[in-house]
């Protein structure tokens, strides 16, 4: 029956889309010229398609390569270059860091030890999960981090409930649950990397604006407020929504010190990937400082590549714990710290995404859309920059809730961004916080992969969530909009 009904909606949504966007083009009502009304249509069928997902979206983003060259409103030599725009290299590297930090198991050695450190009342078992869930969605994708931190979550819950009652340790259960979800959102805003929609973002405006962000200069504008946010999420749960009357636990102790035993001392793996991982941060990090003292040109892009020949060619060592030797073309058994039986985890559809999206932005901008719906828009826009800001934030994060992040970002960035270059400011300004606002959906399992997953424990009631996630909706909403517009008007680093 399931089956049955997705078929058919389906079949509805996209026959719907299809007529519409047929009628726009034939109704012409803007009186655009015959490549501009094209590919308004195109728009439209892309986002709409995007937003129901009735095709897999990485499909959807595949268009541009068909559909442009067919009507000859661009070559496909043109349209392809979108799809192998730097940006996208530079989040492949990230994506290949994160398989080979959860092939060695580094992100559990320091969740567990971040967890550990913190110490064992309730109260600080919480700010344990909370930061090390924050410090490793950092670099590896919101949802890993959460499959990650959430079976240990599982076991704690597990070890306190043998000392508490059942309706103290069921309150407990549901913050701990939902703060691993959010603050591993609260962690991808921090880095470049740290969430497919800050790449995309980056990579239109480069493509668009000609505006180079670096990963310092992100993590100067984005660090503070992502850090603000998961410090008024833990004092919000914990002394507000969910304060914790439970005992301090020697067998949560004990099985913390238990779990990070068994881990056992440091492979050689380990130690290497970690290497690796330290050098490429640095470099992300001190980049500018290094080109500006040497003759060398490093950007971010070179530095995710060169971390991911260096894990593809490096070997593991002598270790016990792994997978089975490999043997590669030359009939040579080979055990590295990646091998190219791993990327079979690689989120290849992402990638393709920003593509089509930087393809669709391209030609909208090509033909003059964006730059004539910026100037129609902006008329309708408060000239108080803070009540702007306010505002896109306010749309967006809600939006979020329903929509998926990356899509949202792409949909949107060149809207926004047209927005803020006709009211005379940098397309950062406007832009920045839609895009951090499109990951911090809270409210509903849908709008995030790691809501679902800690939704799907059974432990959470849906009021739970919707309350919680309207507060940090709030929260989020105020800390973005103040951050951004100090960076914009009073700092100037925007």
């Amino acid at each position: 029956m399931k089956e049955l009904y997705i078929k058919y909606k389906s079949l509805v949504v996209g026959s719907f889309i299809l007529v519409v966007s047929a009628l726009l083009y034939i109704a012409n009502p803007l009186q655009l010229a015959f490549e501009a009304n094209i590919t308004l249509c195109f728009a439209f069928v892309m986002i709409s398609t995007w937003i129901s997902e009735i095709i897999p979206m990485p499909v959807t983003s595949l268009l541009p390569l068909l559909l442009f060259p067919l009507f000859g409103i661009s070559t496909l030599q043109a349209v392809s270059v979108s799809y192998s725009d730097p940006v996208i290299f530079l989040f492949m590297g990230g994506f290949f860091l994160a398989i080979a930090i959860e092939k060695w198991n580094l992100h559990t050695r320091i969740a567990l030890h971040v967890i550990n450190f913190c110490g064992h009342h309730p109260s600080r078992v919480l700010l344990g999960f909370m930061l090390s869930t924050y410090l490793i969605s950092m670099w590896i994708s919101n949802t890993a981090t959460t499959m990650m931190m959430y079976p240990i979550a599982l076991s704690i819950i597990h070890v306190l409930s043998e000392n508490n009652k059942p309706e103290q340790i069921k309150k407990f259960s549901i913050a701990i649950l939902l703060c691993i979800a959010y603050a591993s959102n609260i962690g991808g805003l921090a880095t470049i990397i740290g969430t497919p929609p800050n790449s995309a973002f980056i990579a239109f405006v480069k493509d668009q604006y000609q505006i180079q962000i670096g990963f310092l200069k992100w993590m100067i504008i984005c660090v503070p407020i992502s850090l603000t946010l998961l410090i008024l999420l833990f004092l919000t749960f914990n002394f507000v929504l969910f304060p914790s009357k439970l005992e301090n636990s020697e067998k949560g102790k004990s099985f913390l010190k238990e779990k990070i035993k068994l881990l056992g001392s440091w492979t050689s793996g380990e130690k290497r990937v970690m290497i690796i991982f330290l050098c490429m941060a640095l470099l992300w990090i001190f980049k500018d400082f290094i080109n500006q003292f040497t003759s060398l040109k490093l950007t971010d892009t070179f530095v995710a590549l060169l971390g991911t020949f260096l894990l593809f060619i490096f070997p593991s060592g002598n270790n016990q714990n792994v997978q089975e030797y490999e043997i590669d073309e030359t009939n040579i058994r080979t055990k590295r710290l990646l091998n190219w039986g791993d990327t079979s985890k690689m989120s290849w559809g992402i990638l393709i995404m920003f593509g089509g999206g930087l393809a669709l932005a391209k030609q909208l901008e090509n033909c003059g859309l964006l730059n004539s719906l910026g100037s129609n828009l902006s008329g309708y826009v408060s000239s108080n920059l803070f009540l702007t800001i306010l505002l896109v934030t306010t749309i967006t994060i809600f939006l979020s809730e329903v929509m998926s992040n990356i899509a949202q970002v792409i949909v949107f960035s060149p809207i926004i961004c047209s927005i803020s270059v006709s009211m005379g400011l940098s397309p950062l300004v406007l832009g920045i916080p839609m895009c951090l606002a499109a990951s911090c959906a809270s409210m509903l399992p849908m709008g995030t992969p790691p809501n679902a997953i800690v939704y799907g424990s059974g432990q959470i009631p849906l009021r739970n969530m919707l309350k919680a996630g309207w507060v940090l909706n709030f929260i989020s909403i105020i800390t973005i909009t103040v951050f951004c517009y100090t960076f914009a008007v009073l700092l100037k680093i925007i």
